[in-house]
């Protein structure tokens, strides 16, 4: 064991010493945090500046002020409590006022209650949430000319990444064979060092690498030699996200002798800032992650992506958009950072959105035009689909099955899940080699104690030719994905087509009267399952793609404002991973890593973002996600309305038509993102008057959190001036005010609406002409004409006479009149 074990241990024996039932809280504080200080404390000017400029961390106005908060956090509790009956872990300064400390129940009550404190919220935990993703999107061809070619894609932009961490020699982040990365003046973010080797984990493409453990090494999770305090990635997915956004291009993606392709990120040349607050066991805790936004918007980042969110809607407060988390971003938008969050993993089911306030880009998963297939042909002539991402064996020669349960050494090892055949020295060799075995997928794959990587390790020691996993039983919510397998190897997804083989093989397979076989009869053949196959009908939404509609507070109420946002591919994506990672147990050891979730969508705009900040250095956080959402696509490659993967009655997937509540403003699509033509613009003012005119939400709380007055506001949270409108509650007629900003030349829209005939739809003017730079303001009306219970969906279209297209979503739950 190292000093740094020692270190980290004597840290938690510490914590836990201070009081057993101690626990993590995060406080905020009277006072304004540096990002929006307008002076008044005697002796320190005002930190202020206005939204499109950055803040000057290292300059003597910001670091003094930032000193005389954290003394103003270290008195209070100094004042409060004895030395050594607390711990603090972080004084947050930038974006909240506020610190995070370890501390009884009992002293958090005494907190709570002392003067000049707002807010004392219990910690609570946060969870985790390629090759061919550039081209469906178009990127090569359409977008990376635009900015000087892929080597230029990106460049000198500085996107955080609040994940596990990083692997910081993998070819995707690394700078030989490439042009030399120089210095980057508006980021200050410093470099740690690898505890073992004493080497920088930043090389010019990585530009800064911090960890955050402080919360979770205070609640007793964090374990070193598992978790590593440093930067480097122990989990895999840190690496992974990291490498959609803004890995390197054409880096060959190689596994068991097979390349897949050549993986790039959408802003090759982009910059990566690393802020490990995401661990392998656990997850991560709101007060580390708060820190790293906190750090990462101090060091300078022009994108923060999130592939991380909360497990629920906190408890700790009332409305969803009022907590530590949602409110440090809110200062981050603020300071001209935008942030991609995923969306959530909880799809199909409504309302399962993890990411909830208007300031961030909420981003939904979707399947791009790639999958892949395989087949195994039966003996009796039959052939049952799967998937396998494998060779075949000899397209000529079928070979004998034989079942994992058939060739067991010791009947008594039944203990071991054999038929899951982890363990090759539970089966008999002299049985199985030459020939195909075959297993069985039980719940072991799914909790993560099974691998089919482990599989294939399994037959191959045994000298199989291949094998074949059947899944007998498919509960809902299980997700079936290809796995890259150095030998013929297929897995049986269909539970019907699982019992036909297993009848198959039955039948085939003469026994004695005690059960034991006699001979082994059946024969099959697995074929080639390593070329993809590349349909129109893409893109879809992902079964397991959180949806809405978005909710405002605990108790489940339906807001007015569209979740999610935008939909980016995130479903089979290639990625970078740790040799480390822990995270997919079929990838262990492995350098990239095919995997899916709302976390790879999430990254997939955050590069995107990249590259629209490159060409608009200037663009708001808001006008960046306008230009994602007003060009995007409800239509496939077909030119067919988007499906969503859904359950059907019986449980079963099924596609259905794709609505607002699963794609959001639809598919994202970079080449029009570029040039959207009109933006929908808002601020921090914009979002203090959306908050100020949510229904149910207290203004001493906005005020706790803010430290704003409510004397701004916008009437209804639906005049915010976002890119989509929603209604959750529409009652009789409604008139909704959007502004729009000309961001090309001089051009005349006509304005036109559509809507279900539930509800009546009205735009005016119907047209306008508005010129290069100028804003224009027009306005929706929305009546109800019957009440059926449901949303009613459609859309407003922005045509300009220069080509432009600007379309919005509209949503509005009709009620009596």
């Amino acid at each position: 064991m190292g000093l740094l074990e020692y270190g980290s241990v004597f840290i938690i024996l510490f914590a836990l010493l201070i009081c057993g039932d101690a626990e993590v809280y995060i406080v905020t504080v009277e006072g304004e945090p540096i990002i929006s200080y307008t002076g008044g404390v005697d002796g320190f000017e005002a930190t202020f500046v206005d939204s499109d400029e950055k803040i000057d961390t290292t300059s003597e106005l910001v670091t003094s002020y930032a000193q005389h908060l954290e003394k103003r956090h270290d008195m209070l509790l100094g004042m409060l409590f004895d030395q050594g009956t607390y711990n603090k872990l972080y004084s947050y300064r930038h974006l909240i006022n506020g610190f995070a400390v370890h501390l009884s129940p009992e002293q958090a009550e005494t907190l709570r209650h002392a003067p000049g404190v707002k807010s004392v919220v219990r910690d609570w935990k946060v969870r985790r949430l390629t090759t061919h993703t550039p081209q469906f999107l178009g990127l090569p061809t359409g977008v990376w000319p635009t900015g000087g070619g892929y080597d230029r894609a990106g460049e000198d932009i500085v996107i955080g990444f609040v994940d596990s961490g990083i692997y910081p020699h993998h070819p995707s982040f690394a700078t030989h064979n490439t042009e030399t990365y120089g210095p980057v003046s508006k980021y200050r973010g410093k470099c740690e060092v690898d505890p073992d080797t004493r080497r920088s984990f930043c090389n010019g493409k990585i530009i800064g690498a911090q960890h955050f453990a402080q919360a979770a090494i205070a609640a007793g999770a964090f374990n070193p030699s598992i978790d590593f305090a440093s930067p480097l990635d122990g989990d895999g997915h840190g690496s992974h996200t990291a490498s959609i956004a803004a890995g390197r291009n054409g880096i060959p993606v190689r596994m068991h002798g097979h390349e897949f392709g050549k993986a790039s990120g959408m802003a090759p040349r982009a910059r990566i800032a690393v802020y490990k607050a995401l661990y392998p066991l656990f997850g991560g805790f709101v007060a580390d992650v708060v820190a790293a936004i906190d750090q990462a918007v101090h060091d300078g980042v022009d994108i923060l992506s999130l592939s991380v969110g909360p497990n629920s809607p906190s408890t700790a407060t009332k409305t969803t958009y009022l907590n530590p988390f949602d409110i440090t971003l809110l200062g981050a938008v603020k300071a001209g950072v935008f942030v991609a969050q995923a969306a959530g993993n909880g799809g199909p089911f409504p309302k399962t959105l993890i990411s909830f306030s208007p300031w961030i880009t909420s981003v939904a998963a979707a399947i791009d035009d790639r999958s892949y297939k395989n087949h195994l042909f039966l003996g009796n002539g039959k052939i049952l689909a799967g998937i396998g991402l494998s060779p075949s064996t000899h397209l000529n020669q079928t070979y004998t099955l034989v079942a994992a349960t058939d060739v067991l050494l010791d009947s008594s090892v039944t203990k071991y899940s054999p038929t899951d055949c982890q363990r090759p020295e539970v089966l008999n060799r002299n049985l199985i080699k030459g020939k195909i075995l075959l297993c069985g997928y039980s719940y072991n794959f799914i909790s993560g104690t099974a691998s089919i990587k482990k599989v294939s390790e399994t037959a191959r020691a045994l000298g199989a030719v291949g094998f074949v996993l059947c899944v007998e039983n498919v509960n809902p919510g299980v997700h079936f994905y290809p796995v890259p397998v150095g030998i013929p190897g297929i897995l049986i997804t269909d539970a019907s087509k699982s019992k036909e083989l297993i009848d198959y093989y039955n039948i085939s397979t003469p026994r004695d009267w005690t059960g034991r076989v006699k001979s082994f009869k059946g024969t099959g053949k697995i074929g080639y399952g390593l070329m993809p196959i590349l349909h129109k009908s893409a893109p879809q939404v992902a079964l397991f793609s959180a949806r809405g509609p978005n909710i405002k507070d605990y108790n489940y109420q339906e807001a007015d404002l569209l979740k999610p946002d935008i939909l980016a591919p995130g479903s089979l994506i290639w990625g970078a991973w740790s040799l480390n990672g822990t995270d997919e147990a079929n990838y262990d050891g492995e350098g990239f890593a095919m995997i899916s979730g709302t976390s790879m969508a999430a990254p997939h705009i955050a590069g995107i973002a990249a590259l629209i900040k490159q060409q608009h250095p200037h663009w708001s956080p808001a006008a960046i996600k306008s230009a994602l959402m007003t060009t995007s696509t409800t239509l496939d490659r077909a030119g067919n309305p988007i499906l969503a993967q859904q359950y059907s009655d019986t449980e079963a997937m099924n596609l259905v038509r794709a609505t607002p509540f699963d794609y959001g403003s639809g598919h994202i699509n970079p080449r029009a993102a570029l040039d959207p033509g009109l933006i929908f613009d808002a601020g921090y003012e914009d979002y203090i008057g959306f908050l100020c005119t949510t229904p149910s939400i207290d203004v001493h709380e906005i005020r706790k959190y803010t430290n704003l007055p409510c004397n701004y506001t916008i009437g209804h949270p639906t005049n915010l001036n976002t890119p989509s409108i929603t209604f959750s509650h529409l009652v009789r007629t409604q008139i909704v005010t959007r502004t729009v900003t000309n961001v090309a030349q001089e051009e005349t829209y006509v304005i036109t609406a559509r809507m279900d005939p539930s509800v009546a739809i009205e735009v005016n003017p119907p047209a306008m002409t508005i010129k290069a730079g100028m804003s224009r303001k027009f306005t929706v009306t929305l009546t109800v004409r019957s009440v059926t219970g449901t949303y009613s969906f459609g859309e407003v279209l922005l045509k300009g006479s220069r080509g432009h297209k600007v379309r919005i979503p509209v949503l509005a739950n009709g009620y009596q009149r």
